[in-house]
């Protein structure tokens, strides 16, 4: 794209004697016509126009871009204050991004009164399950979309997979609607070496667990990710951590870590804290706290201690980071929830046998009161699966409904699990206090996440969800803090290039949202609900929302990291 003015247009001009609008960064000089200066202005003036001329002799044959966003109030991701201007689109990158200027487009989208922002990028996710679905339909990823997303991290909590290579030609070929940012993860590694057995790998399988990780950095892995809450991973000692996160840190890729305890299962909040800033200087990499929070009755008014022991850490020069879902309540599985760690030894196989033990079944449930006890007791933990008998009900009302215990009816609900093959059934368990939840958001060094899982309304919703309670209500954070960690900032922290920021040259992710519609849809016991209020949404320039509804378009890409040091 060129919005130089054609020869012919500053020669006219120059005739009429008026100042002609150069465009950003080829000239400051201004074409004054000769008429009005002397034999000197008037040469350097003819040398200036020659000089354009060529400029546009050599440029495209028309000044006219694909895609104008016109008189929108414009937040370019820096945290800069906002302008109201325009943006321009040529193919998949940004041209322009300023003041109001002629410039002629193929499309114009009227934006007065609307925000536009890049494009959000949601740091944590579970989005494979449309990424990798069937039908191009779900493929289009629009419980993302719909929010103003345009690039979604995957490979969380430990479960990414080492064939990256393999995994973005899958994605390539079948064409997504969002980018998807790839990690590897220890669960997936520690499992095709290990399986699910609760013990210490051996040097030669360390090594091979070693040598995974680095053919997926070598393969543009952003990073190592870990998920040490859950088996078979929460089965691994640090030092075994350490050594297999070195592996990715040599290759220049971060740590990410759903920790090994967000409340007092094992460790503890703050000693969980601890290790993982350990795993992050020993390996000699920076660190990212995925979905920071202080889970459950008993840690709740912990956040102010996590975050002196992290910007302890920042201080010392470790590079610390996280990020937040704005929910209440945390999403997960029943299973994992109460279930005893050790319970989970050796799988779901493993597990089927203990539950129809007697004297294990005895050992598990004792465990799953206190677990229970933690997360808030049974009147705490909704059940979010769709389509089965407790869909929208609590735990508490299941036991009433069947007159058991509240123990006994999650022992049967994961009978049920069990025999449908294992992977737990979703639960959405309100353990949070909103004064950790604001307080975590209120850091510098927090971004926003959805963790986006089946079950839980955060899949559908966590953006304008963040921006109706916690900027329009609570005041939480500005319009520009909000904007701020959904976009640059995010970008800052994973390395992204060309993404984040509304600046030429950069790729056109661009969001048009509406401040007075945007707003989410989707509720605890209806969580698959699309979020509505975005205007437009641009992923590699192509639209993939028009007025809240998903166009079908499949421009999303698969970035990976390049030049990656210590590769072959």
């Amino acid at each position: 794209m060129d919005i130089t003015p054609t020869f012919a247009e500053l020669r006219r001009g120059n005739e009429q004697g008026r100042v002609q609008p150069c465009p950003a960064g080829v000239f400051d000089l201004p074409l004054i016509s000769a008429r009005h200066r002397g034999p000197f202005h008037a040469s350097i003036a003819v040398i200036a126009i020659g000089l354009l001329g060529g400029i546009a002799a050599h440029a495209a044959p028309s000044p006219t871009v694909d895609v104008l966003i016109e008189g929108g109030t414009i937040y370019d991701g820096s945290g800069k204050a906002p302008f109201v201007g325009d943006v321009a689109l040529v193919g998949d990158h940004i041209t322009y991004v300023g003041p109001h200027r002629a410039i002629e487009a193929t499309k114009t989208i009227k934006a007065k009164g609307m925000i536009v922002t890049p494009g959000f990028i949601d740091a944590h996710t579970h989005a494979d399950v449309f990424l990798e679905a069937p039908t191009r339909a779900e493929r289009v990823n629009a419980a993302w979309l719909d929010q103003g997303v345009s690039t979604v991290v995957v490979g969380v909590d430990g479960g990414g997979t080492p064939d990256v290579t393999d995994y973005a030609s899958k994605l390539t070929k079948a064409r997504v609607g969002t980018n998807v940012i790839p990690f590897v993860g220890f669960g997936a590694v520690r499992s095709r070496v290990l399986g699910q057995a609760d013990r210490a790998p051996t040097a030669k399988e360390l090594g091979e667990m070693k040598q995974l990780v680095a053919n997926a950095m070598c393969e543009g892995a952003r990073g190592f990710s870990t998920g040490l809450f859950y088996a078979p991973q929460s089965f691994a000692k640090t030092d075994e951590v350490i050594a297999v996160a070195k592996e990715a840190a040599k290759r220049g890729g971060m740590y990410d870590t759903h920790q090994r305890d967000e409340s007092s299962y094992t460790i503890g909040l703050l000693n969980s804290v601890k290790e993982v800033l350990r795993i992050g200087r020993e390996a000699g990499m920076p660190v990212h706290f995925a979905h920071i929070k202080a889970l459950g009755v008993d840690v709740q008014g912990e956040a102010p201690q996590v975050i002196a022991l992290i910007d302890a850490a920042r201080k010392e020069g470790l590079k610390v980071t996280a990020d937040q879902y704005p929910w209440l309540a945390s999403g997960t599985s029943v299973d994992a929830s109460l279930l005893p760690v050790w319970a989970n030894d050796g799988g779901s196989k493993a597990l089927a046998k203990r539950l129809d033990d007697p004297l294990q079944l005895a050992k598990i449930k004792k465990a799953m009161v206190e677990n229970l006890r933690r997360r808030g007791g049974a009147s705490s933990m909704l059940l979010t699966s769709q389509d089965e008998p407790w869909t929208g009900k609590t735990l508490a009302q299941m036991a009433e409904v069947w007159r058991i215990s509240p123990i006994d009816a999650a022992v049967k609900i994961m009978r049920t699990s069990l025999a449908k093959g294992g992977g737990g059934m979703d639960v959405a368990s309100f353990n949070m206090a909103e004064s950790d939840v604001e307080l975590f958001m209120k850091q510098p060094w927090v971004v926003t996440s959805s963790d986006g899982s089946n079950g839980h309304p955060r899949m559908f919703a966590t953006f304008p969800k963040k921006y109706r309670k916690y900027v329009l209500d609570n005041h939480t954070l500005t319009l520009g803090q909000f904007i701020r960690q959904s976009t640059g900032k995010t970008a800052d922290i994973y390395g992204i290039e060309k993404r984040g920021y509304l600046k030429p040259g950069n790729f056109a992710d661009v969001l048009v949202f509406d401040p007075k519609t945007y707003a989410p849809r989707a509720t605890y016991v209806h969580p698959r609900e699309l979020s509505v209020g975005v205007k437009a949404l641009f992923v590699n320039g192509k639209l993939a929302v028009s007025d809240s509804k998903t166009t079908g378009a499949t421009a999303g890409r698969v970035l990976l990291r390049k030049s990656v040091p210590d590769c072959p």
